[in-house]
């Protein structure tokens, strides 16, 4: 094996991870308090307190397939696209990395809106009143946290998302019992049930959306550290309920919550919303816990959003990395709380489309593992050697089947899918479309070749 093909894996030396650590990783990304906004949102699908509960359920289970995607990385050392060469070699895996990227470090942009937002309100609790000086100040410091946090190595990591987990993870439980009672148990328990197709499925499509499919793309970055000898089950089951367990709590209080805070899942700052429901005595203690929810997320996309930007063959220093994302992080936010006044919803939205692309490479990249790669492994050559593996035609066919259905059935600010009526207006099924589409298609045609 030449350097070229060694480069794509991690040597065996720091691959000592157990799976406890990644149950912390993804525990800690999934705490943040902006998770109550889900809860809300599926009520307004108008389902009755049992379906909102079970669409919760459901929802945060969509962290399966970040749990099954990432036995590949626990397979080979190598991370999510990377990996992702095999199915579409290396020409045809730019376009899904790059989504991949510009999903990444949008959503964190997103989320250093909302964190500088919570220190503004942090601030404004001990009298400093917001300025124009204050913000972006409150933006350097967010952005600060962020990067030092994210350029520890692996092993600091691992601590970081594990403190992160008891701390924070203890403040949010804290700061969510303290909301329970508030809820209007008559208005809930009465709210009679929603159509589960027209009102489930799609309340369903939008928490899978934005949860498990999102974060598909980043699942092998850390299974990676993963001995290869760690049991499948292991891995799979910390993943998953590292992420279910508090994004089922977190979303079950915002259904709770819909009833004394009706205009939670509409409001433009939810975090200043949800502070105006809390006793006077507990708001600094809930910025702090609101702040420390949404770091470990920004350290998980900051440090996955570089992998990807080495994947493109962009190489850089990695001081010439952090400088590059410092600045969109920054200029992004810049524009959104300065600018303009509507940016942040149309970019919200952009991102949203970006799922329909991420969904079907998932499916792609999923069946492409159960079909060959799990019994068979990953050939090196795929994916280290360009002129070996430069396009893989199944997967990338595959893929643009599903990102063309997808769009089909989905409406938008932008543009509008010829097919997107009835059930599939105003939601995210166009997103589970596109996986079902290219997971069918790969199938089939990984099937009839291995017959021929």
């Amino acid at each position: 094996m030449n350097t070229q093909e060694s480069s794509v894996f991690l040597p065996a030396a720091e691959r000592n991870g157990t799976p406890k650590e990644l149950f912390f990783i993804w525990f800690a990304s999934n705490i943040g308090i902006l998770g109550v906004v889900y809860g809300a949102m599926i009520v307004g699908f108008q389902l009755s307190f049992l379906q909102s509960l079970l669409a919760a359920a459901a929802g945060a289970l969509s962290f399966a397939l970040v749990g099954y995607l990432s036995l590949a990385g626990r397979d080979t050392g190598a991370t999510t696209f990377v990996l992702s060469r095999a199915a579409f070699g290396f020409k045809g895996n730019y376009i899904p990395t790059f989504m991949g990227w510009l999903n990444l470090v949008g959503w964190l942009a997103v989320n250093v809106v909302t964190g500088t937002l919570t220190l503004l309100a942090l601030f404004n609790v001990f009298g400093v009143s917001s300025n124009q000086f204050l913000t972006v100040m409150s933006l350097l410091i967010f952005t600060a946290l962020i990067i030092v946090s994210s350029v520890f190595g692996q092993d600091a990591l691992v601590k970081i998302q594990t403190f992160f987990t008891y701390v924070f993870g203890g403040l949010t439980l804290l700061v969510l019992l303290i909301l329970i009672p508030k809820t209007n148990w008559p208005e809930l328990m009465n709210m009679s049930n929603g159509d589960w197709l027209t009102g489930f499925l799609p309340a369903v499509s939008i928490i899978i959306a934005g949860t498990g499919i999102s974060w598909s793309i980043a699942a092998a970055d850390y299974s990676c550290y993963q001995k290869p000898t760690q049991s499948s089950r292991s891995v799979f089951t910390r993943v998953t309920f590292g992420a279910f367990i508090p994004l089922f709590v977190i979303m079950s209080v915002g259904v709770l919550m819909s009833t004394s805070v009706p205009d939670l899942a509409a409001s433009a700052n939810p975090i200043e919303v949800i502070s105006q429901a809390l006793p006077r005595w507990m708001t600094i203690l809930y910025f702090v816990t609101a702040l420390g929810g949404l770091i470990p997320q920004c350290i998980i996309s900051l440090k996955s959003a570089r992998v990807n930007l080495e994947t493109l063959n962009i190489r850089v220093k990695d001081s010439t990395s952090v400088i590059i994302h410092a600045i969109i992080m920054i200029l992004i936010p810049i524009y959104t709380l300065f600018v303009s006044e509507n940016f942040m919803g149309n970019f919200q939205t952009f991102l949203g489309l970006l799922g329909i692309g991420m969904a079907a490479w998932a499916a792609t990249f999923m069946i492409d593992y159960v079909k060959i790669r799990k019994a068979a492994g990953y050939d090196q050559r795929l994916l280290a050697d360009p002129d070996y593996n430069q396009a893989n035609y199944r997967g990338i066919i595959s893929w643009l089947a599903g990102v063309i259905v997808g769009f089909m059935f989905t409406n938008s600010p932008f543009f509008d899918g010829p097919f997107a009526r009835g059930i599939f207006q105003d939601n995210s099924l166009g997103v589970l479309l596109a996986f079902a589409v290219s997971a069918l298609i790969y199938f089939i045609l990984l099937s009839a070749n291995s017959r021929k």
